[in-house]
């Protein structure tokens, strides 16, 4: 890891700093000497984030735009993670999604400009590119989002694009598929699936096969996100970067997962007519900022396996602490 130098004087504000990746985050940042400051809903409860003195948490509704100004104040970076994330659970209720994802998305832009705000990072997602047949989906090529979700990402990269200047420094993040172990687990997405069912139930069911998932593990994300903002502004201001990996296909990752157990593990493999398929060519940030993954989807299987076997993740094939839906219909969040 990089070599650890006075951070004191940054307090990072995050957005959704209580989510998947906000949480492992938080704490990396922390352990960094940052200051932090959270803006959550925290609707799976603030144990996700630790005991700290630099750590400020504010439980609140980014629609709330006054109270997101005023907790604003006194901070000098924005890390923005808050979204309905991913297509099932926007589709849920794609007002709320809209609400949340894009209709107070500009505002808050404007708003860390008038707190003079020094950079931006925003997490998009790799599904802005839609279907490609290119073997590298660079940052360059068109976007033809496939859903609401993707497709509100696209936007909110153009508005804050269409700010960056000298008085903002915007860069925007397209992650792969997040994977691996958190305090704030998902089990939701496709690696922590079919690790889960692997460990529970001794079998995995994939729908189709040959689709590709861009992956990246959830320790890598956080360096992202730690590369970015101790990258100098020249070479991220007005930035895209793709964060991933492993482009691998379904089957491929479920044959990963697999070979991470010493059990025989059943693979059933079903049909689908579920199309997405994304695969994203990481180089940009690899040759611009230096930024490269350490870790694999063997890494993130073994590490939920860890947390398995200490008892880390309770119930986890019904709690709807681990299931965005399950747990968006359980509070009716609206």
């Amino acid at each position: 890891m990089e070599n650890k130098k006075d951070n004191s004087n940054k307090n990072i504000f995050i957005l959704g700093g209580a989510g998947y990746v906000g949480a492992e985050l938080v704490k990396f940042l922390l352990s960094q000497g940052y200051r932090v400051t959270v803006f959550d809903l925290f609707i799976y409860g603030t144990e996700v984030l630790p005991n700290h003195p630099n750590l400020i948490t504010i439980k609140g509704d980014m629609r709330d735009l006054k109270h997101l100004n005023q907790s604003l104040i006194g901070c000098t970076d924005v890390i923005h993670l808050a979204c309905i994330s991913n297509d099932p659970s926007f589709e849920l209720n794609s007002n709320l999604g809209k609400s949340i994802n894009y209709d107070c998305f500009e505002p808050f832009v404007e708003m860390s400009i008038k707190n003079k705000i020094d950079s931006f990072i925003y997490a998009s997602s790799s599904s802005v590119y839609g279907i490609k047949e290119e073997k590298n989906v660079t940052e360059d090529m068109i976007l033809e989002p496939l859903t609401d979700y993707s497709f509100y990402k696209a936007e909110c990269e153009k508005i804050l694009l269409n700010y960056s200047s000298s008085k903002l420094i915007t860069t925007v993040l397209r992650p792969a598929t997040v994977c691996g172990y958190s305090s704030r687990q998902r089990l939701d997405v496709i690696v922590n699936i079919l690790t889960n069912h692997a460990y529970n139930n001794n079998k995995i069911k994939i729908f189709g096969g040959e689709q590709l998932r861009p992956n990246i593990h959830i320790k890598d994300m956080v360096r992202c996100y730690y590369s970015i903002l101790n990258t100098s502004n020249n070479k991220k201001a007005g930035k895209i970067f793709n964060a991933g990996y492993q482009n691998q296909s379904l089957n491929k990752i479920a044959q990963i997962v697999k070979n991470c157990f010493n059990d025989n593990i059943e693979v059933e493999t079903v049909s689908t007519d579920d199309n997405r398929s994304y695969h994203i060519s990481s180089e940009k940030i690899k040759n611009e900022i230096g930024f490269v993954t350490e870790f694999g989807i063997e890494d993130a299987v073994n590490d939920l396996i860890n947390a398995f076997d200490k008892k880390l993740l309770v119930d986890s094939l019904n709690n709807s602490d681990y299931y965005n839906i399950k747990k968006m219909q359980e509070i009716n969040l609206k």
